[in-house]
């Protein structure tokens, strides 16, 4: 019975504290890489899938209702990166991008940084992570960024 008392702490931190300091380590990794605010990374991977590494979600056509592409995990990379990311050896298959959270958001970070080259470090820049270039998706980058500035201030305990 005390061995139990003392295993069961033992194996719920084990079970639950671990991916917790693993995705601390995620994001930590990936901001120091790509020189972006780990909570700013991880503000978008709340926003982009409430930190679960396995989703997934289908974008429609709003016309035909159509899949156009698919997103996934934690950074809820797009389907429309995996050739690239394929042929420069990061990912197999779009698997990798749902077993391998580091991997997603060291993804999920590269694309945010190269947005960052292509716009400049703002707020409307970073909702391009979202809603893309194009000029008629502003409004879309605006919600994406509000939504999460919204989340990143909560992370920082700022009002």
């Amino acid at each position: 019975m005390l061995r139990w008392r003392v295993f069961r702490p033992l194996m719920v931190l084990t079970l639950y504290g671990a991916p917790l300091w693993a995705q601390a380590f995620c994001f930590d990794a990936a901001a120091a890489k790509y020189h972006v605010s780990p909570l700013l990374i991880k503000s978008m991977a709340i926003g982009e899938s409430n930190l679960d590494p396995h989703a997934t979600n289908d974008n429609r056509d709003k016309k035909t209702g159509k899949i156009k592409s698919t997103d996934y995990g934690l950074m809820m990379i797009n389907s429309t990166h995996i050739p690239r990311l394929v042929s420069m050896g990061v990912i197999r298959d779009k698997n990798d991008l749902l077993n391998k959270p580091c991997l997603n958001v060291q993804i999920g970070t590269w694309i945010l940084a190269k947005h960052f080259q292509v716009c400049g470090v703002s707020w409307n820049c970073l909702g391009s992570y979202n809603a893309g270039f194009r000029v008629d998706r502003h409004e879309t980058r605006e919600r994406y960024a509000n939504r999460i500035w919204k989340i990143y201030q909560q992370q920082t305990g700022a009002q």
